[in-house]
């Protein structure tokens, strides 16, 4: 099969699948309100300093920088978020048993709140709703921080006074090595490897599309704009990931119907 533009197209793919993969970027969340970072809207797009903020050595030599995460941490789009229609759709393929894993760099949380199973779900960049403390490694709800910003603008972990961030992966960061582990496992077993709304330009995460495509997986690729693997993928599709995701779910469960 070639590249192509049309979800009906691959509907016998994903309908004889007995185990799809999903890998899941930005570009899910967008539709429920949370900016993606490279887009034409994304935010580093817009302010390209922002981009300094997420960097793990100038959060923690930084006061100041960690006084202004801990206020987007409060400001973040993600608190108010609700799944759209494509986090339903891979929540729906979960409960019909037809994912191996759903693995995703977005820190949302948006895939659980949708009914996708916890331990289904690999998040291999973190996630925003925990924080963790730099030198103990105790584990807080974030909310709990978040309450604190009221009297302390760089609240420190109550067990042992180390700094703390949001449990998410900053550059400088190295992955937590099970999760990549799990997820590359997933990669390998699925029949389908499903990403949507990645750029696939992040390694080693992009990097699963080659572990699965090793392994005999067949790719396919919503994305809006052009990835490096796109040369390689069963299919190609540029609809709108809210309308396209949805629409791949129903092909793939046209078989249970």
């Amino acid at each position: 099969m070639t590249a192509t533009s049309r979800p009906a197209d691959v509907a016998s793919l994903l309908s004889g699948a007995d185990s799809i993969t999903v890998l899941t970027g930005a570009g899910v969340s967008t539709d429920s309100g949370i900016p993606d970072f490279r887009g034409p809207q994304g935010v580093w797009t817009k302010d390209p300093g922002a981009a300094a903020l997420f960097d793990f050595d100038t959060y923690m030599a930084d006061v100041n920088v960690r006084r202004r995460v801990w206020q987007m941490r409060r400001e973040n789009p993600a608190w108010q978020a609700r799944p759209n229609a494509a986090h339903q759709a891979l929540a729906d393929l979960d409960a019909a048993g037809r994912l191996r894993a759903l693995i995703t760099q977005n820190i949302d949380g948006l895939h659980q709140a949708a009914g996708a199973a916890e331990d289904r779900v690999l998040e291999v960049h973190g996630t925003i709703k925990r924080v963790a403390c730099m030198e103990c490694g105790a584990r807080t709800p974030t909310p709990r921080v978040l309450e604190r910003l009221e009297e302390e603008s760089d609240p420190r972990c109550l067990a042992c006074g180390g700094i703390q961030k949001t449990d998410t992966v900053s550059f400088g960061q190295r992955l937590d090595p099970r999760v990549l582990d799990a997820a590359v496992e997933a990669a390998a077993e699925g029949e389908v490897f499903l990403t949507a709304g990645t750029s696939l330009g992040v390694h080693p995460v992009a990097g699963l599309c080659d572990v699965a495509l090793d392994n005999g997986a067949s790719l396919v690729i919503v994305n809006a704009e052009p990835t490096p693997y796109d040369g390689r993928a069963e299919a190609v599709l540029r609809d709108p990931i809210s309308e396209v995701v949805p629409k791949l779910a129903e092909y793939a469960l046209g078989a249970q119907a």
